[in-house]
């Protein structure tokens, strides 16, 4: 491979396109987010208008909460102006960590932090305290691309609060909602399972538990997996931190929930990990890429995720021309209209999650391909459908919105639906598949097949960098503010400064 320095790159200049969208809102926190988000160069335009696009719907969410915050500004993520959800903040820190200074990601966090486990008052409501418990797996993305300290002691109280949780119990200062959550104790009192609902989960009008007395009837199979991943992530933050006797403890607690979800929860039959009937133990067989948190926090073995992964290839099941659909296609109760919300709907979180928990197992070349499919449609959507903008989730069947109950989704959604247009683009499209700050490496997925493309501005930790491969004349330009380690398709190479 040819590698050369240069200060300028050569082709920036043909997919410079963030002055063609029109000015940010004059109440923006940031204007100036042009000048902050990397810049990417790609020859298929409509991606590139579509990250934009993604960047400046984002610079619009970015807002300063009324008197009283805990952390102003914050990144809203367009629902309710008086209420925020735990799931939307944490899936947003997955694009913000690219323009941290512009986009208070993580900060917003502390939103949810202080009102539960401190005691603060805050004028903003959390919509719902047990939604996902997605913050260690968060934090530990985040500070391993951006270097910043993750807040561990936060995730160690919210571990523990989830499974403190009770059905029924309101907190009105903190949340409208009373708890959805039931939590399931063993003889010594742990955490064996979780029942809920599809509001708390997330899934609002999903089918699972059909059979089973519906939701109130099963164990969800992804609350015990973010539990698990929760742990695995929390002992990851201690071994960082070179904790490694407080890592152990967490890591046995992760052992301790992945032998429960292999022992319960995988069904043999369809190689498939299910709900469970809480009456029965039996299989709810309503396949949802719900499972695929087991392959994120890295439950099943090599054998068990290849079959997980076959209903993935399925345009049966969850493949097709429009991956990663929120119930399979052959399920009954499958929309084939709009996909309805959760019944079909494509949702940038869930493709998102899959994805990872793709890499996590190694099927990388699944991973991008899939990823492509579902930005390709964003971007089809963005550029043919009325109006031209960014959506809370896609329909499985037509380049088109989903609906909820009859009405068009959200429009102007980043939001994670900004995931798509951002993260996967960069991640899975341009191929910057990892980052991290504390040793200065970025792993790089290059396919010279896609021509001319690369980044500009991409910072992780300290490190700011410029990597763009020329097609024309099969080299890599690049430019660093200091010196890091580029790892392009397994080859290591030291970049230095001029």
């Amino acid at each position: 491979m040819n590698c050369r320095f240069i200060t300028c790159l050569l082709i920036a200049a043909t997919f410079s396109v963030a002055a063609q969208w029109k000015t940010t809102p004059p109440d923006a926190v940031c204007p100036e987010w042009r000048s902050i988000v990397p810049e990417v160069i790609y020859p298929d335009s409509s991606l590139v208008r579509l990250y934009y696009k993604a960047w400046e719907t984002a610079a619009s969410r970015v807002r300063r909460g009324p008197e009283g915050m805990v952390a102003t500004p914050y990144l809203d993520e367009n629902c309710y102006d008086d209420q925020i959800w735990i799931w939307d903040g944490c899936f947003m820190v997955m694009f913000s960590k690219y323009a941290p200074s512009a986009f208070p990601g993580t900060e917003s966090l502390m939103n949810f932090y202080a009102p539960i486990h401190d005691g603060t008052q805050s004028p903003l409501k959390i919509h719902l305290r047990d939604n996902p418990p997605l913050f260690a797996w968060t934090e530990l993305q985040n500070s391993r691309f951006t270097g910043d300290s993750a807040r561990i002691g936060y995730l160690e109280k919210h571990y523990a609060y989830f499974n403190s949780l009770r059905e029924g119990h309101r907190e009105p200062s903190i949340s409208p909602n009373p708890i959805s959550l039931k939590v399931h104790c063993d003889a010594d009192g742990h955490a064996e399972g979780f029942t809920w609902t599809g509001n708390g989960s997330g899934m609002d009008n999903t089918p699972r538990g059909r059979g089973a007395g519906g939701w109130a009837g099963i164990r969800w199979v992804d609350a015990i997996a973010q539990q698990a991943l929760a742990a695995k992530s929390i002992a990851e933050l201690h071994d960082y931190g070179g904790n490694h006797d407080s890592a152990n403890h967490w890591r046995n607690e992760y052992n301790r929930l992945k032998t429960i979800a292999n022992t319960r929860y995988w069904d043999e039959a369809d190689g498939y990990y299910y709900d469970i009937d809480s009456a029965t133990g039996n299989p709810v067989r309503v396949m949802t890429p719900a499972s695929f948190w087991l392959m994120l926090a890295e439950i099943p073995d090599s054998a068990q995720a290849e079959r997980m992964v076959s209903h993935l290839r399925n345009p049966r099941c969850l493949g097709g021309e429009r991956p990663w659909p929120s119930l399979a296609r052959n399920d009954e109760d499958f929309d084939s209209v709009t996909g309805d919300y959760w019944r079909g709907g494509i949702w940038l979180p869930m493709v998102y999650m899959g994805t990872k928990a793709l890499e996590k197992y190694g099927y990388n070349a699944l991973a991008d391909s899939l990823a492509a499919q579902v930005v390709k449609l964003q971007a089809r959507v963005f550029e043919h459908y009325e109006p031209h903008t960014i959506w809370e989730t896609y329909s499985p069947v037509a380049d088109e919105p989903s609906t909820e109950h009859g009405r068009t989704v959200r429009q102007e959604f980043c939001g994670w639906s900004a995931l798509g247009p951002i993260s996967l683009f960069i991640e899975n499209i341009l191929g910057f598949r990892d980052a991290d700050a504390s040793t200065r490496t970025l792993i790089w997925d290059l396919n010279r097949k896609k021509g001319t493309h690369g980044i500009k501005g991409l910072r992780f930790g300290d490190v700011v960098a410029d990597i763009v491969y020329n097609a024309k004349t099969d080299t890599i330009d690049i430019k660093g503010n200091r010196p890091f380690t580029l790892k392009v398709n397994g080859e290591t190479m030291r970049i230095e400064t001029e």
